[in-house]
This record gives C-alpha cells, structure tokens and sequence, in this order.
C-alpha cells in the first residue's frame, strides 16, 4: 500500500467512520427518546422517586440489558445509543494512535497511548458502577 493510499484511508475514511458511528448514536437516541415518549413517559420520575426512597436498583448484566434492548424498553435503548455515542472519542483517539505509531512519531504515541488508557478505564469504572 502506498503513502497516497494510506493518506486517503487516513483522511476520508477515518471521518467517514466517525461520522457514521456518531450519526449511528443518535438515531438509537432519537428512537429510545420516542420509545420513552409513548411507552414510559413516566419511567424516570418514577425512578427518581424510588432513589429517593432509598430502593436503589441492582446492577444489570450484559444479556438482561441485551434482552431489554430487543425487547425494546426505552431505558435499554437510550443506554445503548450512550454507549454507542461513547465509542466516537475512543474511535477517534484509536484512530491517531495507529496513525503516530504508524509516522514513528514516539512522543504522540506515548501521549495517544495514555489518553486512549484513560478513556478505556474510564468506560469500564462507569460499567462497573
């Protein structure tokens, strides 16, 4: 493959990438946010109320929240077009990180590396409650 092929995959189809996850995110938001309108309006105040109360909800495992999501329960879907939202940054930064290591730029790398760590730990301290 040649530096002119490499600077195109870079430059158009990195952004392409991007913008589809992005533009992916939020249509699963639009859909859990009309899921919550005309099937759970009051799903979150109701929640806010038992919080209040002090009967917190126990975690949820990947296939519950699975099945939920095709299930189609709002919640579940606003969660999923969250997560999948959150992939854009950790998309974006995975993309410069191969990009430095790829230039032999070391110093960006070490820099690329560490707020690409940062952000994985950071998605997997929120799953983890």
């Amino acid at each position: 493959m040649g530096k002119a092929e490499e600077d195109r995959i870079l430059r158009v189809w990195t952004p392409l990438l991007l913008r589809t996850i992005l533009i992916g995110a939020v249509v699963v938001l639009v859909i859990g946010i009309i899921l919550t309108y005309t099937y759970a309006p009051d799903y979150y105040v109701g929640r806010y109320h038992a919080v209040r109360r002090g009967h917190l909800l126990g975690k949820e495992t990947f296939q519950g929240f699975f099945d939920n999501v095709v299930a189609g329960k709002p919640h579940a879907v606003l969660m999923l077009g969250l997560f999948v939202l959150t992939l854009v940054p950790l998309a974006r930064v995975a993309f410069c990180f191969l990009f430095f290591i790829k230039e032999r730029d070391y110093t960006y790398v070490a820099f690329t590396a560490y707020v690409l760590a940062g952000l994985i730990v950071g998605v997997l301290v929120g799953s983890a409650g």
